[in-house]
């Protein structure tokens, strides 16, 4: 796994990971993301749960 973080300006990052594991997948893999800043707002916490149901009570709090 490669992961590779680039400021494009002043408030957006993108974040690209690239999976290349044969022996787990036919061939290798990319992904992009993008992230925006937001000022002024709470930095929450984030972290992938299985079958989380209640993700959306806690967006905004």
């Amino acid at each position: 796994m490669t992961e590779r973080f680039r400021r494009l300006n002043l408030g957006n990052l993108e974040i690209e990971i690239s999976i290349d594991d044969p022996k787990a997948y036919t061939r290798p893999w990319t992904v992009k993301l993008r992230q925006m800043l937001v000022a002024d707002t709470d930095l929450l916490e984030y972290y992938c749960q299985e079958n989380e149901k209640d993700t959306p009570h806690v967006i905004g709090k």
